[in-house]
């Protein structure tokens, strides 16, 4: 036995101790008590004198069992304090039991009464009967004591606070890589944004100029080389007559559809353009519209223009004005008052009114377009249903299948070779060129004489149509226009075999009002000779000639009276 552990050893015989704290290996640290803290120790009694409950002789009577003391305190009123545990000695906490009061828990053997700590002079022992630690025993001295590696065990201990610092480090990093990464991201998307744009920009320059719409570069820029020479281009032409079923008289123009050039054209074709007839003879387009029919007359163009026409269409009036109210109106900018001619009144509101994007109806768009005032060239006219046609044109439909539906409810007598789907794919895509601003309208430049210059309709004979002017020669035969003045309708047919039969061509001039007596009018003193032979063969007297002004396309102009007589020819 180890006589510092011994009961009855003195010097520890009377030596108090209080537990304060465990060592590293569990086991529980005591320090002895300073003399003035003892208090009596209570005697251990081996025959339970003191009473611990036990009779050894069975009396009976049983003997108050006293509170269990185990440091011999004497406080057997109340259970001991246990100190609470306080591994900083902050002396904050307390442990009471019973009422009692205790010091805070140190486990390095500090009080904690107050907020400061003190060293502690007392040593530092264990209880008698307990095991002491192995590697280091503790010292015994009443003097300055030694310190032992339990007493530092903070020092190993993990500090929070760096831990802390540590994950406030890791914090500001990781958000800091965030907002790099953001700032990487939203470049990247900037960059890629400006990459789109530069792309879309290029394809967008890249298909103007394609297609030749760019500015100083388009098809229609009269600078502009295309790289497909003119007469090598790819055109669609269809010859539209439109038919006035209520006055008479045809206006003609040419659609033209340039796929090559992606750009829409109406040629207006002046009805005193010179044509060639199937006998050789020389007859006007309005003329030849009325004689020779559809066929003859896209066979005349053909020869004069050098062009291919792939058909005609034939619209009368009354299918104009059901071709405006299926497309819902069009809007045109009107040059002109058109008056009503059902209007009872003289001073009666007009039909059209003239002005910017007027609103016209079927009924409206049918007397626009064939409206020629007092005292206007036919050519005022041709121009306005010029205007009607691109205005039908901007607001059909782009589809081929509608606008086909379109024709057909039309109810039309398409004359071949155009059928229905022809006319029908050929509208459309003129639709779309209209729509997208890729069209244009443009008058055919016919002399007085009604033949073609080079020089002044190669701008559109050449670079709309492709083709080469090829007029009638002047000096094929002598043109002489006739209007019927005599009363008698079959006049018109009597003179025109003559004419024809002496060499003449004629043309048609119209019917005019009542005149007593002939006429035969030339224009030059070299034409007076013709205008003689006119007289003679039409059977009138060389007194109906005159010098005067005559038709723009004809040498000799006659005029019918109720003098003449056919049989007299």
């Amino acid at each position: 036995m180890n006589d510092r552990y011994d009961a009855g050893s003195a010097g520890y015989e009377a030596d108090q101790y209080e537990l304060v704290g465990y060592d590293e290996y569990g086991q529980p640290v005591y320090r002895q008590v300073p003399p003035q803290q003892q208090q009596p120790q209570q005697q251990y009694d081996p025959y339970a004198q003191q009473g611990y409950g036990y009779d050894p002789y069975a009396t009976g009577r049983q003997q108050p069992v006293p509170p269990y003391d185990p440091y011999g305190s004497g406080d057997t009123g109340q259970q001991p304090t246990t100190p609470v545990y306080d591994p900083y000695g902050t002396g904050t906490h307390q442990q009471h039991h019973g009422g009692g009061h205790s010091a805070p828990y140190d486990p390095y053997g500090r009080t904690a009464t107050s907020g400061q700590q003190q060293r502690v002079a007392e040593q530092t022992a264990y209880i008698p009967q307990q095991a002491g630690p192995v590697e280091e025993p503790v010292a015994q001295g009443r003097g300055d004591a030694d310190y032992h590696t339990e007493q530092f065990a903070f020092v190993e201990e993990p500090d929070q606070d760096s831990e802390d610092v540590i994950d406030w480090l890791k914090f500001t990093e990781n958000r800091t890589e965030r907002r790099e990464e953001a700032r990487r991201r939203a470049r990247a998307r900037v960059i890629a944004l400006v990459v789109v744009l530069a792309i879309a920009a290029a394809g967008g320059v890249g298909y103007l100029w394609y297609a030749g719409k760019l500015p100083g570069l388009s098809a229609s820029d009269d600078k502009t080389e295309t790289a497909t020479p003119v007469g090598a281009q790819k055109r669609d032409v269809i010859v539209v007559h439109l038919h006035n079923t209520k006055s008479g008289g045809t206006s003609t123009a040419l659609l033209v559809d340039n796929a090559t050039t992606q750009q829409g054209t109406t040629v207006l074709m002046p009805n005193s353009l010179a044509l060639s007839g199937d006998d050789g003879s020389t007859t006007t387009l309005a003329k030849s519209v009325d004689d020779d029919g559809s066929s003859g007359t896209r066979d005349a163009i053909d020869t004069v223009l050098g062009t291919e026409i792939q058909g005609t269409w034939r619209l009368d009036t009354p299918y104009l004005q059901n071709l405006v109210d299926l497309v819902g109106n069009i809007e045109v900018d009107t040059n002109a008052d058109v008056p009503d001619p059902d209007a009872k009144s003289k001073g009666a509101a007009p039909l059209v009114r003239k002005g910017k994007a007027q609103t016209l109806s079927g009924k409206t768009a049918v007397a626009y377009a064939t409206y020629q005032g007092s005292g206007e060239a036919q050519n005022a006219q041709l121009e306005r249903f010029g205007q009607v046609m691109q205005a039908v044109l901007r607001k059909l439909t782009s589809d081929t299948q509608g606008a086909t539906t379109t024709v057909q409810t039309l109810g039309m007598i398409i004359e071949p070779p155009l059928t229905d789907k022809d006319l029908g794919a050929f509208l459309a895509k003129l639709a779309d060129l209209a729509k997208g601003g890729d069209y244009k309208t443009a008058m055919l430049p016919v002399q007085t004489d009604g033949t073609l210059s080079a020089q002044a309709s190669a701008s559109v004979v050449k670079d709309v149509l492709g083709g080469t002017a090829k007029s009638p020669s002047k000096d094929a035969a002598v043109r002489v226009s006739v209007r019927n003045a005599s009363g008698v309708k079959d006049n018109t047919n009597a003179a025109r075999v003559v004419l024809l039969n002496g060499g003449f061509t004629f043309l048609e001039g119209g019917t005019g009002s009542t005149a007593a007596t002939s006429e035969v009018v030339y224009a030059d003193a070299a034409d007076k000779d013709d205008a003689t032979e006119v007289a003679k063969t039409l059977g009138l007297s060389s007194g109906a000639v005159r010098k005067g002004e005559v038709a723009g396309n004809a040498d000799v102009s006659v005029v019918l009276g109720q003098d003449y007589k056919p049989s007299s020819s």
